[in-house]
């Protein structure tokens, strides 16, 4: 007993208090900006962690990570543009509740999904955390490449009736994904002598091109319906507890694929929303309505990428294999602290790891609060006269694209992608599989080409009862695509019939 109160005063002095609120707030607001993040947040913040003591310094880090994913969704739901990657899928139907004026309670349903999604995935984490790590380390590029290819057939998901220009977006998005210096051979590939596309095309310009700059254009073009001022609802609204129990296996469903794939290093939050959504599409109660505005769909996405927060921390601390990006920049907060993630941590720091535990409950209900104290400002920018409302994203896009990299290139990307997006969606070829080919597209060739190697360049291997895991996630992509073409097969016979 003396152990869990000295666990828990060690989280809640005052210091760590603070740098949680502060964190919260940071965090969220660089979620909610278009093409910022929770990268540049980190980063922004881990100088002023030097100064700090430890305990303090870690709940800044867990405070900026866990809003900063929960943020991307206010922005993605109010205005149609994913503030952070991971929260592209929550446009999908959060922005057509906003169209229908329900713009709080998309927000409720959001926030509410998140904080579940972050308990559920500490809780992972506490109980976990050991047993959970060695699990990720049987996934070798056999099984990675499975499983992206599971999450690919979430393009389906998200074509919009049309299967065909579904995969046409999606291959968009893995050519530009393959656009750049070859991280194996090292050769260039498709950079038509432009030395700055050496680099390759960064997603962020891509995402803030192809979703805000084009809502812009067509609301310029006025393609879109206008929500009457007088229906939006302001602030922040839960759902009862009747609905949210209608949708509870989606909700338990995607926070355990969040989990999972958070474990899995160099995955992320946006590979899991994709798979998340993609699996609420196939199997949710409403998956009818995922895509129209449906809040099984906002479920499916922020569940899962928020607990990825709690299952990325399984491989950063008991492995000391950072689980993406973000929890990178934290390791190296821990390092400087002088703690050494890896298979020692538990047995070295474990009440301070315990403290850990309970710093990052906190944080999500921190998060939580925010989330309901935001949404009542943020809702306002509905308000906005809708001119100005187009000029603000504009300059808020074009200022986190170049925020990102401080590359001029990366506004042309932008205006570029900003274009192709508006002509794609004036041929009615559905976006989110751009992002989607884009986003998984670099895993699936790394995983593909490194499997291949391995196993003397026949892929037949990859699938073997050697790879158990890679044979029933493959089998489970088979039996998703035979599902899909059952229905699109079976739906062209009975329009001809009815015709």
């Amino acid at each position: 007993m003396d152990y869990i109160f000295s666990v828990v005063g060690t989280a809640l002095t005052i210091p760590s208090l603070l740098a949680i609120l502060v964190g919260t707030v940071f965090g969220l607001i660089f979620g909610i900006l278009p093409g910022l993040g929770s990268v540049l947040a980190i980063s922004i913040a881990l100088p002023f962690t030097f100064t700090m003591d430890i305990m303090s310094s870690i709940s800044l880090m867990l405070a900026i990570y866990c809003s900063s994913v929960y943020g991307g969704s206010l922005s993605a739901i109010l205005i149609n543009t994913p503030g952070t990657p991971q929260s592209a899928t929550t446009m999908f139907d959060g922005y057509p509740m906003t169209l229908q004026g329900k713009a709080d309670l998309a927000i409720g349903w959001a926030t509410g999904a998140s904080l579940f999604g972050g308990l559920f995935s500490v809780s992972i984490l506490m109980f976990a955390a050991p047993q959970l790590a060695k699990f990720a380390l049987k996934f070798g590029p056999e099984e990675t490449f499975a499983l992206i290819c599971l999450a690919l057939t979430c393009i389906a998901g998200v074509s919009g009736g049309s299967i065909l220009k579904g995969l046409l977006s999606g291959v968009i998005g893995l050519f530009l994904a393959v656009i750049g210096t070859d991280s194996m051979s090292g050769s260039s590939r498709f950079d038509y002598g432009i030395f700055e596309l050496a680099a390759g095309v960064e997603l962020i310009p891509v995402l803030v091109g192809v979703f805000a700059l084009t809502e812009v254009f067509w609301r310029l073009g006025e393609k879109i319906p206008k929500t009457p001022m007088n229906e939006l609802k302001g602030g922040f609204r839960l759902a009862p507890f009747k609905e949210w129990a209608l949708r509870w296996r989606t909700l338990i469903k995607s926070s355990i694929i969040g989990s999972l794939v958070g474990i899995l290093p160099g995955t992320g939050a946006a590979t899991a929303s994709f798979i998340s959504y993609s699996e609420a599409k196939r199997s949710g109660r409403f998956r009818e309505n995922i895509g129209k505005g449906e809040p099984e769909g906002i479920i499916a996405s922020e569940a899962s990428n928020n607990a990825v927060t709690g299952g990325a921390l399984v491989p950063t601390l008991a492995l000391g294999i950072p689980g993406d990006p973000v929890t990178a920049v934290m390791m190296s907060a821990l390092i400087i602290q002088g703690i050494q993630p890896g298979v020692r941590l538990f047995a070295d720091h474990g009440p301070l790891m315990h403290s850990v535990f309970f710093a990052l409950i906190i944080c999500n209900i921190f998060m939580f609060f925010s989330g309901v104290f935001a949404a009542r400002f943020v809702i306002k920018i509905l308000k906005i006269p809708e001119t100005l409302l187009l000029n603000m994203v504009l300059i808020l896009s074009l200022l986190g694209a170049f925020s990102v990299s401080g590359r001029l290139f990366d506004l042309i990307i932008v205006l570029i992608a900003g274009l192709g997006g508006f002509i794609l969606r004036m041929a009615n070829v559905p976006l989110a599989p751009v992002v989607i080919g884009l986003v998984l597209g670099p895993i699936f060739e790394e995983s593909l080409r490194q499997g291949l190697i391995i196993n003397d360049g026949n892929i037949t291997k990859f699938f073997s009862f050697n790879h158990p895991i890679a044979l029933i996630l493959i089998f489970t992509t088979l039996a998703i695509i035979l599902k899909i073409t059952y229905k699109e097969l079976f739906d062209s016979l009975k329009n001809k019939e009815s015709k």
